[in-house]
């Protein structure tokens, strides 16, 4: 029936204020707990490296009076779709380390005089413990050396993080 108008229900409440501009929505990411607010974050994956920057970032957390932020970055493989010749993809590869970790760390007695979290993500190390720093406005961003013709070839994660970070980054050798 072209022309007509349906008329709108007496009884229809009103949602949203026609005239008002769309606020953003927030990040999915849940709220850090607060206890950890200003603390220090700590990349870790276990090797003897993490584990020199994992024992100075206990230390400096306990000398601050803050809280300890461990971060393992899980590993995620680019692919490639070769017949549309699309963009990189991310695969998320099963990771149980993070677990292993845990379990580990909740074991330590080293850790005992320290309040501290794991925190699991995956991408890129450099973004990931920049990002968890951001979110937990931690004061610093410690991390291990890496050793080795990778490091040298690839540039290595300390090297990169001191690069574009936005807050203090220690490199532990």
């Amino acid at each position: 029936m072209a022309g007509h108008e349906i008329p709108e229900p007496a009884d229809r409440k009103q949602v949203a204020d026609p005239g008002s501009v769309p606020q953003p929505v927030g990040e999915s990411r849940p709220s850090c707990d607060p206890a950890f607010r200003h603390g220090v974050v700590v990349g870790f994956d276990g090797s003897m490296s993490s584990e020199r920057a994992l024992a100075y970032a206990i230390g400096m957390a306990n000398r601050h009076g803050s809280g300890l932020i461990i971060v393992h970055v899980a590993n995620r493989l680019p692919t490639t779709v070769w017949a549309g010749c699309e963009p990189p993809v991310f695969v998320d590869v099963p990771d149980h380390r993070t677990e292993v970790l845990g379990l580990e760390l909740a074991c330590a007695d080293y850790l005992a005089e320290v309040p501290w979290v794991l925190v699991e993500r995956g991408g890129d190390i450099c973004h990931e413990l920049e990002e968890v720093g951001r979110e937990y406005s931690a004061d610093a961003i410690v991390v291990g050396s890496t050793h080795g013709i990778v490091g040298r070839i690839f540039g290595s994660v300390a090297g990169r993080l001191a690069r574009r970070a936005q807050r203090p980054v220690i490199v532990i050798p």
